[in-house]
């Protein structure tokens, strides 16, 4: 396994229990918001949700897994037009590069828009593909009672967000639309090959991401030097990051981190990608002039990129300095188009 040197840096914890009992709720958003303009990861303690459920829910993560491939495949990713489904280690593309992983993608089920409506990117909207419930019974509800509880503590902190930007308290919720699409990830990783990655280094196109590594780790995250931090949360504690929405729409003042995860030992993990309707706009939100000032001040800040689209990384590009798109939908188009052009060449041909 190849040597990484680590950056000095640290990941902060940020305890909900400080929110929900404090007299000063701007002062316990200006730290939130310290956090998410710094690294642009922290981990959450006091969050609420039972220990019993989180080990219940990785029990049937790790169930599923172990189920045999001709089950798996029942619900092959390939088979879906929604991007929803099982895939085999080395399926995802990150940055042009293999991941050596297998997962599982569920999302928010909304009824889906015309087969043919137009942009293609509101064709993401439609169902998952699930196992018969015999194969794996109660997994489907622990999944959708996991998605419930990672909506509600992404709203809570969207809430505590928008306190600390100057915005009234249900603004990002509101910017969210009617209906919003949000993604899981269950996901295997076997030990990393050397020079590897179990998921390439790359930036996440939501607006927070919630990871559950369950006493295995293997996530790091680029700090502002340049060099990897180990995140190591603690126990109990869920990892979250900031992603490409939060950066374009306030101006940089946040910042997408990079991360990558490089695994030592069977690991697995569960994710959940926070989203909003596939129609809603990337404009800049109506922020007061400090945090402007604050972005042109730091280079990094204002110099900060995005994930560049398929046709980009095959020129040799991999980070553009100007947002991809201008919606999320066509966001979350364009990360499907460059991590899957099997499954976009299979059910949308000519788009890749």
């Amino acid at each position: 396994m190849t040597v990484t040197e680590h950056s000095s840096w640290t990941i902060p914890n940020f305890s909900l229990a400080t929110w929900r009992t404090t007299n000063d709720p701007q002062r316990v958003a200006d730290e939130l918001l310290s956090m998410c303009h710094g690294v642009g990861f922290f981990t959450i303690t006091d969050h609420g949700v039972p220990a019993e459920f989180v080990e219940h829910y990785f029990d049937l993560l790790e169930q599923f897994f172990a189920l045999p491939e001709a089950t798996k495949a029942l619900i092959d990713k390939r088979k879906s037009a929604y991007f929803r489904g099982w895939e085999c280690i080395g399926a995802e593309l990150t940055n042009g590069r293999v991941d050596h992983r297998e997962q599982l993608d569920l999302s928010t089920e909304n009824t889906p828009y015309a087969p043919d409506v137009q942009p293609e990117y509101l064709r993401l909207d439609g169902p998952n593909q699930w196992l018969p419930e015999d194969a794996l019974p109660g997994f489907r509800d622990a999944v959708n009672e996991w998605l419930q509880r990672m909506g509600d503590l992404a709203w809570e902190l969207m809430e505590i967000l928008s306190v600390g930007l100057g915005l009234p308290r249900h603004h990002l919720r509101d910017v969210f639309g009617e209906r919003p699409l949000s993604l899981t990830k269950l996901i295997s990783y076997p030990p990393t090959p050397d020079g590897e990655a179990g998921v390439n280094a790359h930036k996440d196109a939501g607006f927070l991401t919630f990871v559950v590594q369950h006493g295995v780790g293997g996530l790091e995250a680029l700090a502002p030097d340049g060099l990897w931090i180990p995140v190591e949360p603690p126990k109990g504690a869920f990892v979250v990051n900031v992603g490409e929405m939060l950066q374009a729409m306030t101006g940089n003042y946040f910042v997408a981190a990079t991360h990558r995860v490089v695994a030592t030992e069977p690991r697995y993990s569960a994710a959940y990608f926070h989203g909003p309707d596939l129609r809603t706009a990337l404009a800049p939100m109506p922020l007061p002039q400090r945090f402007h000032d604050a972005v042109a001040a730091s280079p990094r800040h204002r110099d900060a990129g995005f994930m560049a689209k398929r046709n980009e990384i095959l020129d040799g590009e991999t980070e553009i300095r100007s947002a991809v798109a201008s919606v999320f939908g066509q966001m979350m188009w364009n990360y499907y188009v460059r991590s899957y052009p099997e499954v976009v060449e299979a059910h949308f041909p000519g788009s890749v």
